[in-house]
């Protein structure tokens, strides 16, 4: 399966890569990472580029790493579409005190407009 991995540098995004690192280590997925550039994340999407790249060489890993400059949501969802991936992988999504989820802006841009499987890792 091609699959894409949206990171925004939030501690969500990191759990996400673990994740993902998980499942292509399972079942040999071809991956590609993309770095959103997320101003009030937890990290810069330098960071985030190196740290991903990071843990990745550590699984024995060899994907591509690409940071998307632009809106977020529709720079990933194009990403996806031009590169043909089979499943979007991407992390978020909150409980509010009532116990529903609550999506970011990117997330909710995401599902709501990607054309292929959306995978949301909370």
């Amino acid at each position: 399966m091609h699959v894409l991995l949206g990171l925004d540098g939030s501690d969500e995004s990191v759990k996400t890569l673990d994740t993902t690192i998980e499942r292509v280590t399972e079942v040999g997925d071809d991956l590609l990472v993309a770095v959103l550039d997320k101003p009030e994340a937890d990290r810069t999407a330098e960071a985030m580029h190196d740290l991903a790249q990071e843990r990745l060489v550590a699984a024995g890993i060899d994907a591509e790493i690409r940071t998307l400059e632009g809106d977020p949501g529709s720079s990933l969802v194009a990403l996806a579409e031009r590169e043909d991936v089979d499943q979007l992988v991407i992390g978020g999504g909150t409980r509010s005190p009532m116990g529903k989820v609550r999506l970011g802006p990117i997330t909710e841009f995401v599902l709501l407009n990607a054309t292929m499987t959306v995978k949301l890792v909370r």
